[in-house]
């Protein structure tokens, strides 16, 4: 049976999108400094509240490419893979093509 995490409150889990280190040819590619700390967003949490007990959803949704901060986050092994959860207000934004 497959485990599924599903992030509390403001959380997002997030699997980091790792650059190729070589072509399908095997053309080794040489790592770049200015790569940038991305992830796509596999699950999010349903929200928090306010002081108030309205509810705050979150601003991003499962499958949005995410700018990650360069520290931070809780790292997560789940069968043999790594994400990584953050809180909403952690993400830097979303990237687009």
């Amino acid at each position: 049976m497959a485990k599924r995490l599903v992030p509390a409150f403001n959380r997002i889990l997030v699997e980091k999108i790792v650059p190729p280190t070589k072509t399908n040819t095997g053309i080794l590619l040489p790592e770049k400094n200015n790569k940038l700390n991305s992830g796509k967003i596999v699950a999010i949490g349903p929200g928090i509240r306010d002081k108030d007990g309205k509810h705050i959803p979150l601003s991003l949704k499962e499958g949005d490419v995410v700018l990650l901060p360069e520290y931070g986050g809780t790292e997560v092994k789940l069968e043999e893979k790594s994400y990584h959860l953050y809180r909403d207000d952690d993400i830097l934004g979303t990237l687009h093509e």
